[in-house]
């Protein structure tokens, strides 16, 4: 199930970023960042206390709060990446990040995570995973760009393991709700710092079209499905299922919005997919020789 929720994740991030682009076109890039802030925090809180989920927190250690600030710096890292290289790149980039991060944090059990050693018997997997990476990779070049996009995959991965176990001191709402209440104060100091040029400061229009604020609730969702996935699978393969969701629903999006389709992007998920499932295989296969052991 934990395997499917992570699919599912990447479907909704595939899907929000339409819906944030569309409200990024309308108030500026920093500004919708505090607008999807606004409309995840007022969505989780309502949510919350429909089903009477306590939010109170205690004997919490301060940097379980950060999962939200450092939420918004991976925004502000795509913003930077964005127009400087392809998004195909910046994707591919992200997960590279993403994967790294994943398998540091599985080997050596960091953050108070469980441990899941990598085996030798796993890297024709991981092989197939980083051809697929390269392959959506495209030639230009430009030093920042790439830097951030790599560095952005690792604040996903410390942000939503961050907030995974804040979850475990509490529940997935109410980190979800923390999320969003740190995240938002520190989306509105990045937009006074960088965003006073945009639309929303030089001739403040709000709009009361309700889809250009969708983005913000799929975000909760994304929140919400991370905090219940994390600490039950995986990092790397919660990286993995997680993209393959994204790039495959973003294909199809694609092909449905603007009708363009992209064969790297579709070849590069079909290795990363064909990596993951052998180790995957692999994995299934150790766990019932050492289940036959114990008999």
């Amino acid at each position: 199930m934990y395997y499917v929720l992570s699919l599912l994740s990447g479907i909704f991030i595939s899907v929000m970023i339409v819906f944030n682009g569309t409200l990024t076109m309308h108030y500026g890039v920093y500004s919708a960042t505090v607008f999807i802030h606004i409309v995840g925090l007022l969505f989780i809180l309502t949510v919350s206390l429909c089903k009477r989920q306590k939010l109170r927190l205690t004997q919490v250690r301060w940097f379980l709060l950060t999962g939200g600030a450092i939420g918004v710096a991976t925004t502000v890292f795509n913003n930077l990446a964005f127009g400087r290289i392809s998004v195909s790149a910046i994707l591919a980039l992200g997960l590279l990040g993403q994967s790294v991060t994943g398998l540091l944090i599985d080997q050596y059990g960091l953050m108070g995570m469980p441990r899941h050693p990598f085996r030798k018997g796993k890297i024709g997997g991981l092989a197939l995973v980083c051809i697929g990476i390269v392959s959506m990779m495209t030639t230009n070049f430009d030093f920042v760009a790439v830097l951030v996009s790599f560095v952005t995959g690792i604040t996903i991965v410390v942000s939503r393991t961050i907030n995974a176990k804040l979850g475990e001191k509490s529940n997935v709402y109410a980190s979800t709700v923390y999320n969003y209440a740190v995240g938002l104060p520190v989306a509105v100091l990045v937009c006074f710092l960088l965003g006073r040029a945009e639309p929303l400061w030089t001739q403040p229009v709000f709009s009361l079209q309700p889809l250009l604020y969708v983005g913000g609730i799929l975000g909760v969702g994304v929140v919400l499905l991370s905090n219940m996935t994390v600490m039950k699978i995986s990092a790397f393969y919660m990286t993995l299922l997680s993209f393959v969701g994204q790039i495959f629903a973003s294909i199809l999006l694609d092909a449905m919005i603007e009708q363009a389709f992209s064969s790297k992007n579709l070849i590069g998920g079909i290795l990363v997919t064909a990596g993951m499932c052998l180790n995957l295989l692999l994995d299934r296969k150790s766990e019932a020789q050492k289940q036959e052991v114990q008999k």
